[in-house]
């Protein structure tokens, strides 16, 4: 995708779909399933990296090259724009600049960026920390400032609704938006209430992160732009999904000596290579192939 496009398409998907449904892509063919079931928009979770590319914990570990390099294959073949996580931006300002830079290279339309301290926490576990309002903001006017496309978008999520309170929370979230925040994402919220009070403080578009397994209830697309909720991210699910397959695969072949049980839950190789759109590939191969032939 042409790095100066990703951005406007993302504004354009939350302009146009009341709310956007972002759904979580780890793999290059996840993106391209995703696109094909017909999503405006996909997401990179700092967790999800962490997780399936590294096999690490979600705790901070994963740096930006490792996120950038699922980036690059999922922008490589999705023109879909890609929201990413980059967690509390990996460093200073500097750093931070360095890394809204090198997203829009990368095809990446949007990032939100947290006030997590830099050994962060998934943000649905207990212990989390937050540094103060004053440094959040700056990280926010560092990645604005290094923003050389403008349609980029530059999201704020905040995680002190655990530590601080909801008030404090939304001070911080109104806070960044003055300082250049074009949207909002209020993590680990418990109620439709919450999201309501959020929306109407801060007057852009936020987000709702409805995870499995989390602190969020599993509100519906209803409820939620009801609550004036402009995007819906389900960041984890076709993950946890992909891996609970996976471990039964393995599980059947070590205990059956074959897999036989298990086919009936797998994606088929018509189904891989449609998505793949294998066929015409092989077509110019074989083009190549009788074109070296007649040769």
């Amino acid at each position: 995708m042409n790095d100066h496009c990703a951005g406007a398409k993302f504004r354009a998907a939350v302009a146009e779909e009341a709310p956007l449904q972002v759904v979580g892509a780890i793999t290059a063919y996840a993106a391209r399933m995703a696109q094909r079931t017909g999503f405006r928009a996909i997401y990179l979770s700092g967790g999800g990296v962490a997780a399936n590319s590294l096999g690490m914990p979600d705790l901070g570990i994963s740096t930006m090259e490792d996120v950038l390099t699922d980036i690059r294959r999922i922008t490589d073949v999705c023109d879909l724009p890609l929201l990413v996580d980059v967690d509390t931006g990996w460093g200073g300002a500097f750093n931070i600049a360095r890394t809204v830079r090198s997203l829009i290279k990368a095809g990446a339309g949007a990032l939100h960026i947290e006030d997590q301290v830099a050994a962060k926490r998934c943000g649905h576990r207990p212990g989390k920390a937050v540094v103060p309002k004053d440094e959040m903001v700056d990280r926010v006017k560092a990645a604005v400032d290094a923003r050389y496309d403008p349609g980029f978008v530059i999201m704020a999520r905040t995680d002190a609704i655990a530590v601080e309170g909801i008030d404090a929370a939304i001070e911080r979230a109104i806070a960044c938006v003055e300082a250049g925040a074009d949207m909002i994402f209020p993590e680990a919220i418990y109620t439709l209430e919450q999201y309501r009070t959020f929306k109407d403080a801060v007057r852009v578009p936020i987000l709702a992160n409805i995870t499995e397994f989390g602190q969020t209830p599993l509100f519906t697309t209803n409820e939620l732009e009801s609550a004036g909720v402009d995007i819906v991210l389900y960041c984890c699910g076709a993950y946890r999904a992909m891996n609970k397959a996976a471990l039964n695969f393995y599980e059947t072949v070590r205990r059956d000596g074959t897999q036989k049980s298990a086919v009936p839950t797998m994606q088929t190789r018509a189904e891989l290579y449609d998505f793949l759109d294998y066929h015409a590939y092989e077509q110019k191969l074989d083009a190549l192939f009788a074109g070296g032939k007649d040769d």
